[in-house]
């Protein structure tokens, strides 16, 4: 058995077309009827506003699948540490025997769901998107700003928090590395009335954005959602757009944002909705139009763990890097 760390792991993948292709193969699979993806185990640890969910996923056709265990610790912010953490397992499909451990720290998560967002707006958002909307400034708001740049090109981006040295550093931190110009937004609102399209990446469980705030043309994917009480985006907005789509119906009618809309009677579980995977197959149509509404529903899917751990391991070995177990 290998052990990878963390720093070898960063240097053989990343946010970017390979990985892209990677997660959008796995939604194509899970689309086709391919893979085998059990319901999410989450643990929860409140006195510390923390969360660990384990996802996994066997794809029809490869030789390994992914056990990944993912940690989210929201006040350890204060104690200058990441929020996000974590580790994936690879084990044989033939013989069930464990082949890695990738040390990750989270940071396949992050890549994953990044490239899952910029799926979103391959198919969902305008083709001419001018600015962008980030509402959050941690670890995802970085990402998804970086992936949504593989599939559209960004002249200006908004972006909200709630705490001004967090915005001034994100806004510092992504300016010099996209050449984009970011700019601090006064409220939520003005983000979402502002921009093309807007990624929600924040753990809220309140409502952000509201029905009256939609406009023609506008995208949003909220990635943040992904607990039973987590809410980024009031259950009526479900209700107003034009199309709504998802990582996994199973999922966001449980977890996601859909949940919420469903329990609050805007929409049914027989309402129109269509997967990432069924619209990479061309299985159902995105937007439509340019003026159109369009709402996409991330929770972070299993295949996608998979997929990525999976592509990190073979090329980690092609590298020759980890150490290894033997008897």
């Amino acid at each position: 058995m290998y052990i990878f760390a963390e720093n070898e792991i960063r240097n053989v993948t990343g946010v970017n077309e390979k990985a892209l292709d990677l997660i959008e193969e796995g939604f194509q699979k899970l689309a086709k009827g391919e893979v085998t993806m059990p319901p999410i185990l989450r643990v929860d640890i409140p006195e510390n506003n923390g969360e660990v969910d384990v996802k996994t996923a066997y794809v029809k056709g490869i030789d390994k699948f992914a056990l990944k265990i993912s940690s989210g610790f929201f006040n350890n912010d204060a104690k200058g540490l990441p929020s996000l953490s974590g580790m994936m397992l690879l084990f044989s499909t033939e013989t069930g025997f464990p082949k890695a451990v990738l040390q990750d720290n989270g940071y396949l998560t992050d890549v994953r769901t990044a490239v899952a967002g910029a799926m979103a707006s391959k198919y969902l958002a305008k083709q001419n998107v001018e600015i962008a909307g980030i509402i959050g400034t941690g670890t995802q708001a970085r990402y998804q700003l970086r992936a949504l740049s593989l599939v559209r090109h960004v002249k200006e981006v908004f972006v909200y928090g709630r705490r001004q040295e967090r915005v001034d550093e994100y806004i510092k931190d992504m300016e010099k590395e996209l050449q984009v110009k970011v700019t601090a937004a006064e409220s939520a609102e003005q983000v979402v009335r502002q921009c093309d399209t807007v990624i929600t990446t924040t753990p809220a469980k309140e409502p952000i954005i509201q029905k009256e705030w939609l406009h023609p043309g506008l995208h949003i994917t909220a990635m943040g959602s992904d607990a039973e009480e987590k809410n980024e985006v009031h259950p009526e907005v479900l209700g107003a757009v034009d199309v709504l789509a998802c990582d996994s119906k199973n999922q966001v009618f449980r977890l996601g944002e859909h949940h919420h809309a469903l329990e609050n009677g805007v929409i049914e579980e027989t309402s129109e909705i269509v997967e990432l995977g069924e619209l990479s197959l061309g299985k159902a149509q995105g937007r439509k139009n340019e003026n159109e509404i369009t709402f996409c529903d991330l929770t972070g899917t299993g295949v996608q763990d998979t997929a990525i751990a999976v592509y990190a391991y073979d090329k980690l070995i092609e590298a020759e890097k980890g150490l290894l177990f033997t008897e």
